[in-house]
C-alpha cells in the first residue's frame, strides 16, 4: 500500500515538472519570438510577456527591440523612460 502511494507522489511530481517546462517553453518561445522577430514592436502579447519577465531578461529584450527599432519608434511599454529608450 505504501508503495502505491510513493509512486502516485512520484508521478504527480514528474507531471508537475513536466507541465511547469511546458509552460516555460511556451512564454519563453513566444517572448523570444516577440523581441527577435516582431514587425511591431507594440505587439500587446509581447509587450505583456516582456513587461512579466525578471528584470535581466526584461532588459536583454528591451536592448534587442532597441537595436531593431530604436531609430524608427518610441519604445514600447516597459522599455524606455519618459519615451526615450
Amino acid at each position: 500500500m505504501e508503495e502505491r502511494v510513493r509512486g502516485r507522489r512520484r508521478g504527480l511530481g514528474i507531471a508537475l515538472v513536466a507541465a511547469i517546462v511546458a509552460i516555460v517553453v511556451v512564454f519563453g518561445g513566444r517572448w523570444y519570438a516577440y523581441v527577435a522577430y516582431a514587425d511591431d514592436p507594440f505587439d500587446e502579447v509581447g509587450i505583456g510577456l516582456n513587461m512579466i519577465m525578471p528584470t535581466p531578461i526584461r532588459e536583454m529584450g528591451c536592448a534587442k527591440l532597441k537595436e531593431r527599432f530604436g531609430d524608427k519608434t518610441l519604445p514600447p511599454a516597459g522599455c524606455g523612460v519618459n519615451g526615450m529608450w
